[in-house]
């Protein structure tokens, strides 16, 4: 590694790990995609778009379209991975859900698509329906309205800061992921190798509370905020850092880290290198908080059978996620595939690219990104000690600690912020299954310019 760049995957959590056993790779046939029947995606397409307008009118005007994918499984005999695919069924008796993503489709959610496609969903007796997020999103808010998503994927300290602020009862129900993906980027000629020298600089940040572990990092090495750093919101893509819009931007391992190497230099003409770069890990300045977690609002927990629907949802979430460990290119294809999808029936809301170096509007996602990302994506999850999905009372309280030393929420969340019951509830019906990954092996994936 470069002096001054400081390891991606450095810090307290960062495991090294991940079975890359695909699909293909051990001779299992792999499921054709799950058929679209025309006139249960126009339904519900309206139904998620319809939800979506109704918490705009509530203060927030998230644009998203809706990617709903029948599901079916039923119980098969013991093994060490995820159970084998049945033929996909035309059960008219599911239960009809809605997830709302925090952004964009892409591998941060191949676990979802995978139990659509693997059909761990409808053997559970539910029809998910995913409802993308983005930049103009704030999925706390989007979540939260009567007719809102039943379930929710966002980090975990926006939905603290909203609890805080009460305008929000989301419980987090299932944490997935156990450790962050955010890091800095910074040219090298910007000298900025630490959270101190952010001061005097334009600061390219997320939107809202996904922002928060950058600004208590540099809050926490005395800067002023408001007096010090002009804080930019990025929106989607990467643009501003590459134009010079912004000297040092926040950027996920997953994503965004990688659509900046995917990136030309246009002075060169050829991809930039990491040594073009200094990264700062967040892990390393003790900011690092919990992300990717499914909440559902304690409102609609309390109604008659929700609980079961919920745990239902977690399990079968669970299993998509294990497909992603054990068969990772399975799991590319997927999302690929269902980002091509998304918005091309009658009744879908388009939904466009981010504006990066490695989306268009006629390939949507590129294999060679999502296939970066879903190897950065398995390490947050695996391994999971306490199972997939547990909450780790020590990673909660971490997460709570830096949003009170930063000034985030004004005391320590409330006892009944997070559960972990229903998750418990579902891994139990898993038990013959690996669901801590205790021998996960992190692949080796190289970068493709312009996302491949």
């Amino acid at each position: 590694m470069a002096e001054g760049h400081r390891d991606p995957d450095g810090g307290r959590q960062v495991t090294a790990g991940l079975h890359r056993v695909s699909s293909r790779e051990a001779g299992r046939p792999r499921r054709p995609a799950s058929p679209l029947r025309a006139t249960s995606f126009r339904a519900a397409a309206t139904v998620a778009v319809a939800a979506l307008i109704a918490v705009a009118c509530g203060g927030s005007t998230p644009t998203a379209s809706a990617t709903p994918l029948a599901t079916s499984r039923p119980p098969a005999a013991a093994s060490g991975t995820p159970r084998p695919t049945p033929p996909p069924t035309d059960d008219l008796s599911l239960t009809p859900v809605r997830v709302q993503l925090r952004w964009t489709l892409g591998a941060e959610f191949a676990g979802y698509v995978a139990a659509i496609e693997q059909g761990y969903f409808e053997s559970e007796g539910l029809d998910v329906t995913l409802v993308e997020g983005g930049p103009d999103v704030a999925p706390e808010v989007a979540g939260s309205g009567l007719d809102a998503p039943e379930f929710t994927i966002s980090w975990v300290p926006r939905v603290l800061a909203a609890r805080a602020a009460s305008t929000t009862d989301l419980v987090d129900i299932g944490q997935f992921f156990h450790r962050s993906s955010t890091l800095t980027m910074a040219f090298r000629d910007q000298q900025i190798t630490e959270p101190a020298d952010f001061k005097g600089k334009k600061v390219g940040v997320l939107p809202g509370g996904d922002r928060l572990e950058v600004t208590a990092a540099v809050a926490g090495a005395g800067v002023d905020l408001e007096r010090d750093t002009q804080l930019v919101d990025l929106g989607a893509g990467v643009d501003p850092l590459l134009t010079g819009a912004v000297d040092v931007a926040e950027v996920t391992i997953h994503d965004t880290y990688a659509r900046v190497l995917e990136a030309t230099d246009r002075r060169t003409g050829k991809p930039y290198e990491v040594t073009d770069f200094d990264v700062i890990n967040l892990d390393d300045e003790g900011t690092a908080m919990l992300q990717d977690a499914v909440f559902a609002r304690a409102s609609w927990l309390a109604g008659a059978g929700h609980e079961a629907i919920a745990t239902a949802f977690l399990k079968a979430s669970a299993l998509g996620w294990m497909y992603c460990r054990d068969h990772p290119s399975d799991c590319v294809d997927s999302v690929v595939a269902a980002g091509e999808r998304i918005g091309a029936e009658p009744g879908a809301s388009p939904s466009p690219p981010p504006p990066s170096p490695s989306g268009s509007p006629e390939t949507r996602l590129h294999p060679g990104h999502e296939t970066w990302a879903m190897n950065e994506v398995n390490p947050l999850i695996w391994p999971s000690p306490a199972g997939i999905g547990v909450m780790a009372p020590d990673e909660w309280q971490h997460t709570a600690s830096v949003l009170l030393t930063a000034g985030a929420i004004p005391g320590e969340p409330s006892g009944d912020a997070y559960r972990t019951d229903l998750m418990e509830s579902a891994l139990e019906s898993l038990s013959d299954l690996d669901t801590k990954g205790e021998a996960f092996v992190k692949g080796t994936v190289e970068i493709v310019p312009e996302g491949g």
